[in-house]
């Protein structure tokens, strides 16, 4: 390998065993708080913005899980249109969301929703409204730890077929597409941002190429959507979700999920398109 390659691709064995496992730190977590043996909710949500659980904790729809052992973050368990859910908030940006969902799946998690506020890069609509993330531009690091370099990471096939037409009825609108996922929201540049609209690219997020590539890996059930709520911060008023911080709507997109998820009844590893 060239001196130049940077160190991100260097000594990389990606069938190699990890010595440190999510295991290892959620025992030693027990351990050290006296938590109890126990499993998360099979259906867990990503909330990176955390006004999901916000509201729902406003009106005392969430509860505080007792076996959530991780050291970063806590995890509540909801119930909603008769599903059990566990929400963990405020996981910004790719090795933190990659880092929760190792535990959670360690934890006893089936199915990881990720929703994640975005900016518009290809004109659609006015926002908000949503995206279903099909293939995410693998512009951070943490990906390039579970997969092979490549331009982009995918959703697992049969969840896009499972989920290709749940969401026609919902309030607001759910596209299909590619986003850009970055660790430096502050470096989207005019060059960065025509990049990624000649490639069809309609929003940039944090936390979908990880993800995806996570789920690749580890043969895991992980969906990714984008809320896109604003343009950047190049128009007077932005940064709009709707109603209760976007909350309603959201709880919308993921309760038609879980349905679907609920009537396929089988298991669904990583494989890509």
């Amino acid at each position: 390998m060239s001196p130049s390659t940077p160190p991100i691709l260097r000594s990389k064995k990606y069938e190699h065993a990890s010595l440190f496992a999510p295991e290892n730190l959620l025992r030693e977590a027990r351990r050290q708080k006296d938590i109890p043996e126990g499993q998360v909710p099979s259906i867990c949500l990503l909330d990176p913005d955390g006004d999901i659980l916000d509201n729902l904790l406003s009106t005392n729809k969430a509860a505080l899980n007792p076996y959530w052992a991780c050291y970063h973050t806590k995890l509540y368990n909801v119930e909603y249109e008769g599903f059990k859910l566990g929400i963990v908030a405020c996981a910004v940006g790719a090795s933190f969301a990659v880092l929760i969902a190792e535990e959670l799946f360690a934890s006893g998690c089936q199915l990881l929703i990720s929703v994640t506020s975005a900016g518009m890069i290809t004109p659609n609509k006015k926002p908000p409204f949503f995206i279903l993330i099909e293939r995410a531009w693998r512009d951070e690091g943490t990906s390039y730890h579970y997969l092979p370099p490549s331009d982009y990471s995918y959703i697992n096939r049969e969840i896009l077929t499972l989920l290709e037409d749940t969401f026609s009825e919902l309030t607001v609108p759910v596209n299909k597409g590619a986003a850009w996922t970055t660790d430096a929201p502050f470096r989207e540049t005019a060059m960065a941002i025509e990049q990624a609209k000649s490639l069809g690219i309609l929003a940039v997020e944090m936390e979908a190429a990880a993800l995806y590539a996570f789920a690749q890996a580890r043969q895991e059930a992980v969906v990714c959507f984008a809320h896109v709520t604003n343009q950047m911060g190049n128009v007077e008023v932005d940064f709009e979700k709707g109603a209760s911080n976007g909350s309603r709507d959201a709880l919308e997109l993921i309760a038609a999920t879980a349905k679907e998820f609920a009537s396929a009844n089988k298991p669904f590893n990583g494989e890509i398109p």
